[in-house]
């Protein structure tokens, strides 16, 4: 026993540094959770300020727009969750058909890009582009006789245009991750494939699809715990006030409520909320991919 524990000891202590960080930066700070049932006032502290229990809960509950906020989340998160899932998975298949190979890395790079840049820098050519006046994308429009659309300012064309733009920046990454699946199918299924008559469709449905199972339910999985989480970065540089009614989300109250208003603790009791529903959807993931396609991480 303590000859096995002296060959691991050195194993055990190279773990101590990153556990310290994992204490130091992702526990550490959960303290600050309490402050979700006080009425926080930050000269008297944490431990210090008046103890209300569920009221901050009660008070978000009971305001006019929280209702709406809640379904922006939604509806803007599960948009990103299916079409950054489906599209790449498309883009993948069709670039593994692409023989010329000169071809395939010039589009891989030009659509793994935009991954690369902030949502800071993006917003502001998103802005420029997009101009109602003086955008190129309605300049478009205005050529075949129609009239401009304004996608940031309008309500109706918002989440369409936040959607359309995360799924331009984010598909790249997850295009080379369905492309390096696609890379580790064994060759030999193709080769039996085609011994058995199977054409570039069939190939593709019964041979690569079923390879890429494994990547696409972990992807999947993954993606499910951001079903409250609609891309604060991407939606506090694009919206404005007059897209609230269907732009506005969780994260982006919670910075008015906190910051702005500087109700520290319903901000807490919201953003608490937000991560318990997250790691409740996380289990759920967890188990059906278990249950559907045996996968497991342990």
């Amino acid at each position: 026993m303590f000859r096995r524990i002296n060959r691991t000891l050195p194993l055990h202590l190279m773990l101590l540094p990153g556990l310290a960080l994992i204490l130091v930066y992702s526990y550490g700070p959960m303290t600050g959770l309490w402050i979700a049932f006080e009425n926080y006032v930050p000269s008297k502290g944490i431990f210090h300020s008046p103890f209300v229990g569920l009221d901050n809960f009660k008070y978000v509950w009971d305001m006019p727009d929280t209702a709406q906020v809640l379904i922006n989340t939604v509806v803007i998160a599960l948009f990103k969750i299916v079409l950054s899932l489906v599209f790449p998975i498309l883009l993948a298949l069709l670039l593994n058909e692409v023989r010329i190979k000169f071809v395939k890395r010039g589009v891989q790079t030009l659509i793994y890009v935009p991954y690369f840049f902030s949502w800071v820098l993006l917003s502001g050519i998103l802005i420029d582009i997009l101009s109602p006046s003086e955008g190129i994308v309605n300049k478009l429009i205005q050529s075949v006789g129609m009239k401009p659309v304004f996608f940031l300012g309008d309500p109706a064309w918002f989440r369409f245009t936040i959607v359309v733009s995360d799924l331009w920046k984010e598909s790249g990454f997850h295009t080379i991750v369905f492309l390096a699946a696609i890379t580790s199918v064994d060759p030999t299924l193709y080769e039996a494939s085609i011994i058995d008559g199977a054409n570039r469709w069939k190939q593709t449905r019964h041979v690569t699809l079923p390879a890429m199972m494994p990547i696409i339910v972990l992807v999947a999985t993954l993606s499910l715990g951001n079903v409250l989480n609609a891309g604060f970065d991407q939606i506090f540089n694009l919206y404005s006030p007059q897209v609230y009614s269907t732009g506005d989300i969780i994260d982006t109250m919670v910075y008015r409520i906190g910051m702005i208003d500087t109700q520290y603790g319903v901000a807490t009791a919201v953003g608490l909320f937000k991560s318990l529903v997250s790691c409740l959807f996380i289990g759920i993931s967890y188990f059906l991919a278990y249950r559907l396609v045996n996968y497991r991480i342990f």
